[in-house]
């Protein structure tokens, strides 16, 4: 049962997973709500109405979802390293502000709009003070965001299986620290208390994403802590090439490659998936494709 309901989630993990982030938010907001209609109800002289504390934290609420696939995006192309801290830091630091810039901004829009409907006027309030105080709760839910991001993913790794060559260390880059020079004919892929091999063979394309590579085989995803380009490198031999910035794949999963005016591409794997070519790989890509070893 559990291995089904792994794998019907797996098949939308994007939308189940922000829909579990949307009902979190759903229910942490609701009872802020209800926490500040309730600290009102204790002052006789608040004017303060039922539906206010609900705008307003649903509305934050609102923003956060709509702001929160750019946030993914973001973690993705800047994932944690030891290395150049002070411009992770710097860079995290921009993203904070540019959050919260846009969360206010679509926060008040929001209650603007409610209350307007609603016959009412919303003040925000000075602008200097009230901007501060909502980033010293936005800087802090940026970092939530970031670990429960970050922590989802390992969880869903280990869940998923890791791959590693057979042999190599599992630090940084696993991939580099394999002392055969030969091409692999396997991966190994540790999945909680159990081990098993992915053939090589069987890989159809990988796909760069943050610090791993995930090997698409059969359906499945494996991912793979190393860079595209150092797994290139260790399975050009074995037919793989690079055809984007983002992507490689295994000749002999191609089932047909079409081309368009712009000088792009398009290949059609046997398995039905369809993956782009960049112009900037085509020529190369042709020039070993045309040579691939039988």
């Amino acid at each position: 049962m559990a291995k089904n309901w792994f794998e019907k989630f797996e098949h939308h993990k994007v939308l189940y997973s922000y829909l579990l982030f949307a009902l979190y938010l759903l229910i942490n907001n609701s009872i802020n709500a209800s926490s500040v209609w309730m600290e009102h109800q204790r002052d006789a002289l608040s004017t303060l109405q039922w539906w206010e504390p609900l705008v307003w934290e649903y509305s934050s609420a609102i923003g956060t979802l709509m702001l929160t696939p750019f946030l993914v995006w973001f973690f993705n192309k800047v994932p944690p390293r030891f290395n150049a801290i002070g411009l992770q830091l710097s860079l995290h630091f921009v993203a904070s502000l540019l959050f919260c810039i846009g969360h206010v901004s679509l926060m008040v829009a929001l209650r603007k709009l409610v209350y307007g409907l609603l016959g009412r006027g919303y003040d925000f309030g000075p602008l200097a003070r009230e901007f501060f105080y909502e980033y010293r709760k936005d800087v802090w839910g940026y970092l939530f965001l970031f670990a429960l991001f970050h922590l989802a993913q390992f969880v869903y790794r280990r869940l998923k299986g890791d791959a590693m060559l057979i042999g190599a260390e599992q630090n940084e880059d696993s991939i580099a620290t394999s002392h055969n020079n030969s091409p692999p004919e396997h991966f190994l892929v540790r999945k909680l208390d159990k081990e098993f091999l992915v053939k090589v063979d069987d890989i159809d394309w990988l796909e760069s994403s943050g610090n791993y590579v995930n090997l698409h085989s059969k359906g499945r995803i494996y991912p793979l802590r190393a860079t595209l380009a150092k797994t290139i490198e260790t399975l050009q031999h074995k037919g793989f090439s690079r055809i984007h910035r983002s992507f490689a794949v295994n000749h002999h999963a191609i089932h047909s490659i079409s081309y368009d005016p712009s000088g792009d591409g398009e290949i059609l794997l046997n398995s039905g998936e369809r993956l782009s070519l960049s112009r900037r790989f085509k020529d190369e890509f042709r020039g070993r494709f045309q040579s691939r070893p039988q």
